[in-house]
């Protein structure tokens, strides 16, 4: 039987050390949890941590990622899939020296995230979820396309309205459409590969698209920082933020809305979700904006793992559900509330870390410079790529960075890279994923 002791001092370890890794630029908490499987299952969990305070650990892990990587997404522009959507307003706060600031608003979006989470949980999700997920389970499939339909519509060009008229203006404008359909047809190409002929090793199969997303997403950014000779003007660190209460109110909705969806419906991500909460509420206020990205981030991490503890929903998403569920399975209410509790002394320990921790990383900023701590980070992502999937896992990451990178040089839409995961797994669910995998020659 669990203690309360040792729900709070797994809580408050993993919530520490969630919050140290947060800060480290494009490494990812699954990456972590990934490592944590690996070892728990070599050395034995038993080994390791008990099987609950090691539940309650990973809750404090997903928690703290998930309110303060913003961190290093907008200070040093490394996100992840997640979080990507938050650099454009983000950057323009850090351009003006208040990254601070742009910090601290993701931070109270996260927090109107984790209590959204905790009364929906608490409130909801024993009694709504198993018969709204039972409703919903046979219409997953079209409601996937939909999102990749509107997901690729919605992409616009670029450029202004003005200019040379015929051709000219027609290949400007089809520079960013064309390179997001590249890139969308490209990673889910990569996708099927892994899906259906993964190139790496039996053992790194619960880690097939790890590889995948480290080089989608965290790489490049990671590389063009390192060469790039942008230099960031010194930030402020303000001492009184004002928010209107309409402000927080909008983004708060937008997020939650968003995160819940992404939490809910499988294969849809945290970026996915706040993307289609931000047109559907219509926001145009930056501030509003970025409390919308913590939201929805803190809903689709802490709530998508959550899903797990909800006595007879079997609603077991990906991620850091599906990986600690090879560890730890939940038989009763006990842990259903033990899951709740963790999440709050997590948030709430969480909170007290975001000022000092942004402090720190903007003094490290200062003494060693963006250029430099993004290439230590990169060294330290491909370190724990080979850790967890070998040298083959390294191969596939790099083909990923190749893809991950035309969007970035070519003014696309990352979101795009997402293809890796959506197009497969809507073929999937429709039924006829086998066949395009053998049109594709995997079969």
């Amino acid at each position: 039987m669990v203690t309360c002791t040792t729900v709070v001092l797994a809580s408050l370890t993993g919530a520490l050390a969630g919050s140290l890794l947060a800060c480290v630029p494009g490494l990812h908490v699954y990456n972590v949890i990934a490592l944590i499987v690996v070892f728990s299952v070599r050395l034995g969990s038993a080994a390791v941590l008990p099987t609950e305070a090691l539940a309650c650990a990973v809750i404090g892990l997903v928690v703290a990622y998930a309110m303060l990587s913003t961190i290093p997404s907008i200070l040093l522009a490394a996100p992840d899939e997640s979080a990507f959507f938050t650099t454009l307003p983000g950057q323009r706060y850090l351009q003006d020296g208040r990254g601070y600031a742009a910090v601290w608003l993701t931070v109270v979006g996260s927090l109107a995230g984790v209590m959204a989470t905790a009364a929906g949980y608490v409130l909801a999700a024993p009694c709504l979820l198993p018969t709204v997920w039972l409703v919903f389970r046979p219409h997953t499939h079209w409601v996937l396309w939909c999102v990749i339909a509107f997901m690729l519509l919605s992409e616009w060009p670029k450029g202004g309205s003005l200019g040379q008229a015929g051709v000219h203006k027609l290949a400007a404008a089809w520079t960013s459409l064309g390179a997001g359909l590249l890139t969308f047809l490209l990673s889910a190409m990569l996708g099927f590969i892994l899906l259906h002929r993964s190139p790496m090793a039996p053992e790194a199969a619960f880690q097939n698209l790890m590889p995948a997303f480290i080089g989608l997403f965290t790489v490049p950014w990671l590389l063009l920082n390192g060469l790039s000779r942008t230099e960031i003007p010194a930030q402020r660190i303000e001492k009184r933020i004002v928010l209107e209460r309409r402000t927080f109110l909008q983004g708060a909705l937008a997020g939650v809305l968003g995160g819940g969806f992404a939490a809910f419906f499988p294969v849809i991500t945290g970026g996915v979700g706040a993307f289609l909460a931000g047109h559907a509420t219509a926001l145009r206020n930056d501030r509003a904006f970025m409390i919308s990205q913590g939201a929805a981030r803190m809903v689709y991490y802490a709530g998508g793992l959550l899903l797990l503890f909800v006595p007879g929903a079997a609603l077991v998403r990906g991620g850091a559900a599906a990986m600690l569920r090879t560890l730890f399975t939940p038989f009763d209410r006990v842990d259903f509330w033990m899951a709740a509790a963790a999440m709050l002394i997590a948030a709430a320990s969480v909170c007290l870390l975001a000022r000092p921790l942004t402090c720190g990383v903007l003094r490290a900023m200062a003494v060693c410079g963006y250029r430099a701590i993004s290439w230590a980070s990169l060294g330290l992502v491909a370190l724990i790529v080979f850790a967890v999937t070998g040298l083959m896992g390294v191969l596939v990451a790099l083909v990923a960075a190749a893809i991950g990178l035309i969007p970035l040089l070519c003014g696309a839409r990352r979101m795009n890279c997402l293809g890796v995961i959506l197009l497969p797994m809507a073929c999937n669910l429709s039924g006829f994923g086998p066949q395009v995998a053998a049109w594709l020659g995997l079969q």
